[in-house]
């Protein structure tokens, strides 16, 4: 079994995703319909789908969508971590039609101004509920981000976080300081994982062979071990750089052939209980 630990769907009849600039090729609708022949013609098997926007509507779509597709074997949905009855509101979703599928929450931390977000004692307590749920907590997250990050994880050791997309390195400039280093911080601490994803719309359009993100790939394999990396297509974003099995193609070769095993399967369906 080949897992996609990372991909996304979204219809702009339903709601706008404001991330998403004005004439980018992303600008349109992306189904499971879409998604399917790609990832059945690259081999994976399952799949976990992680939420766009901060819209609690979505969440609820996300694992009634998971419920009627067998590909779909998890969701990291969204949820306000700083409202007052948390707890109760991640029972909720438990409760709803296809809840036995959310296994992890995301916010887009990416986005906020303050970059100790993480460490807000409401932020901490809401992610402090997310490990009583038995969730885990994904970070989309800035490498200048990353030392909340380390620190928030530090606090908060029964949360298993997953860090996203590698943190987001500069792999257009070829730079690797300060966040390979930020990262290292990061993977010293066991209750954190990472995800080889993303890297393809990082990097320069003129430097995306595998040749070129093995720095970044061979960063984070050092760091973490094969058995805390796992793969993620970031599907539909990726199609910015390439087709969905080049993607896996690529990531594939950025590891040996006897680490592929934990990359594309083991690793994700241990962390989100798939």
């Amino acid at each position: 079994m080949t897992v996609d630990a990372h991909h996304h769907v979204w219809d702009l009849s339903v709601r706008d995703q404001d991330w998403i600039e004005a004439g980018s090729p992303l600008r349109r609708d992306y189904t499971l319909a879409d998604l399917e022949p790609g990832a059945r013609a690259a081999g994976v098997d399952r799949t976990v789908l992680v939420q766009t926007v901060t819209v609690a509507e979505e969440t609820p779509e996300f694992l009634a969508l998971a419920a009627a597709h067998e590909l779909i074997a998890g969701v990291v949905g969204w949820t306000d971590l700083t409202r007052p009855d948390v707890v109760g509101e991640l029972a909720r979703l438990r409760a709803l039609p296809g809840g036995r599928y959310l296994k992890g929450i995301r916010h887009q931390v990416q986005g906020e101004p303050d970059p100790g977000w993480l460490l807000r004692p409401d932020v901490q307590r809401g992610l402090a509920a997310v490990a009583a749920a038995s969730l885990v907590y994904d970070l989309v997250v800035l490498p200048h981000q990353l030392p909340a990050c380390v620190r928030a994880a530090a606090a908060l050791p029964q949360l298993t976080f997953v860090l996203d997309h590698l943190g987001k390195p500069p792999v257009a400039s070829g730079a690797l300081e300060p966040w390979a280093s930020d990262v290292r911080a990061l993977a010293a601490l066991p209750n954190t994982v990472c995800k080889l994803s993303g890297l393809l719309t990082e990097a320069d359009p003129a430097h995306r062979t595998a040749d070129d993100l093995r720095p970044y790939a061979d960063t984070v394999l050092d760091a973490f071990g094969p058995d805390r990396l796992m793969f993620g297509s970031d599907w539909p974003v990726c199609t910015l750089a390439a087709p969905y099995e080049e993607v896996v193609a690529v990531t594939t070769e950025l590891v040996s052939p006897a680490e592929r095993g934990q990359l594309l399967e083991r690793t994700a369906r241990r962390v989100y209980d798939l």
